[in-house]
């Protein structure tokens, strides 16, 4: 009988973007099992409503990420405006959707930098990182900010995108697709990158449902789930298909985000294209007194906001539910029987944010 060792992985660790701990119980190079310790970061976000108004919140949600920032602020606002019965003007869903998109491309195009990474492909690494300088660029036009982007204020948004603006975003990204087809080419017909990945770290899709996964995760495992279907801002008007895949491993995962890529191109043409004449705000009158769940779908997942208020303009309860929490025992699941070589790119297959997840 092999001898078994515990291993601590992590929170500091060359190949780790992200501070997450897990205790790795292996029998020679198989891991036998994984117990993760989370709460290394203590941020306190949510207990913030005692001390700032719901106004004020807006900008304390969206410091739980750097990289989800604009969405978390904006399922925020659209839990309290469900509240309020706040009608949100048409031009600014449009602009969120807009928004949105873009942190997908950010977000998106991080990981598969950070991917390459994990393989060793510095070159490949940066020019995914060359690439997502681009959208950062548009973010810093468009907003101001690079990281934090404070455009987002219950009843719409505080900044416009005008037309010539957004002909010239479009035109940029109609210049990167190019690129993006080369780069994307590598990671998904490379031979040494498929090698690392194909067949490795499956979550079948009874598993990937019995363990909640979430976004990418559970679509690579075949299931055709995406809150933006459901219709908030403004993708009800919009034209797109659930990107998914059979395959359930690694590769599956990558196809999937690579595929969301483009989607999130042709949706932001689509939103250019068609994005109505209006205000960006809606009159916002009074404090909120409810509770309501809204539901988006980040870059990583889906991601749940709970928000009660009681009538004053402090909340007695502000919860998010991130999609880094929901996909860790699905990744844990990937983990048993895995090569310790492959533990920092399946801890990778989920695009963890340990930020968001210890707010």
């Amino acid at each position: 009988m092999a001898k078994r060792s515990v291993v601590p992985f992590g929170p500091q660790h060359p190949v780790l973007p992200e501070p997450i701990h897990l205790d790795l119980v292996l029998e020679d190079e198989v891991v036998v099992e994984a117990v993760p310790s989370i709460g290394y970061v203590h941020r306190g976000l949510e207990t913030l409503v005692k001390k700032k108004d719901y106004n004020e919140m807006v900008y304390v949600t969206e410091r739980i990420c750097g990289i989800c920032s604009f969405m978390h602020g904006m399922g925020y606002c659209n839990a309290v405006e469900n509240i309020m019965n706040v009608e949100v003007p048409d031009r600014a869903k449009y602009l969120r959707t807009i928004w949105c998109e873009m942190s997908r491309l950010h977000s998106h195009l991080l990981w598969l930098g950070l991917l390459a990474d994990a393989f060793g492909f510095e070159a490949l690494f940066m020019h995914s990182w060359r690439l997502r300088e681009k959208i950062l660029d548009m973010f810093e036009i468009s907003t101001g900010g690079r990281v934090i982007f404070s455009v987002n204020k219950i009843g719409g948004v505080l900044k416009d995108m005008p037309a010539d603006m957004l002909k010239n975003f479009v035109q940029i990204l109609d210049g990167m697709e190019k690129e993006l087809r080369e780069t994307t080419n590598i990671f998904l017909n490379d031979y040494t990158v498929k090698s690392r990945m194909v067949g490795v770290g499956i979550l079948s899709p009874e598993d990937a449902l019995k363990r909640g996964a979430v976004g990418p995760m559970m679509r690579a495992s075949g299931y055709a789930i995406d809150m933006r279907k459901t219709g908030y801002a403004a993708y009800g008007d919009l034209d797109f298909e659930i990107i998914t895949s059979n395959d359930c491993d690694c590769y599956a995962r990558c196809q999937v985000r690579i595929g969301e890529i483009f989607q999130s191109i042709d949706i932001i043409r689509q939103a250019a294209a068609k994005i109505p004449d209006g205000e960006i705000a809606a009159a916002v009158k009074g404090n909120p007194d409810g509770e309501f769940f809204m539901r988006v779908e980040q870059p990583r997942g889906e991601a749940f906001y709970y928000v009660r208020a009681n009538g004053t303009k402090f909340l007695d309860r502000m919860r998010v539910r991130t999609p880094t929490f929901a996909n860790l025992p699905a990744m844990l699941q990937t983990l048993k029987g895995a090569q310790y070589a492959d533990v920092p790119i399946l801890i990778l297959t989920i695009d963890p944010c340990i930020s968001c997840t210890e707010r």
